[in-house]
């Protein structure tokens, strides 16, 4: 690939990337104006003709980390698992 094909990638790359986050704040818009719907009528899940809404809150129990870190950390670094990523950027 040259440079120039590179060049012209990543603009296009910039260009849906812009138009992904505007699509993404009115979809954030919209469930916002949802959730302000449920809460109004008092309920965490509507049924509609085609659909069934459901704004529910989940709990869920996870170990604290830092905590245990600090409090048992012979523990901590028999259970600790390291993990690796590769992160993409153009800047």
């Amino acid at each position: 690939m040259t440079e120039r094909i590179i060049e012209n990638r990543v603009k296009k790359l910039q260009t849906i990337e812009a138009q992904m986050k505007e699509l993404e704040a009115q979809a954030e818009e919209l469930r916002t104006e949802i959730k302000a719907e449920l809460e109004e009528r008092g309920v965490d899940e509507l049924k509609t003709k085609n659909f069934i809404i459901r704004w529910k809150e989940i709990i869920s129990n996870r170990i604290d980390s830092k905590a245990l870190k600090a409090a048992l950390p012979d523990v901590y670094s028999q259970f600790v698992k390291p993990t690796s990523s590769r992160r993409f950027t153009v800047a």
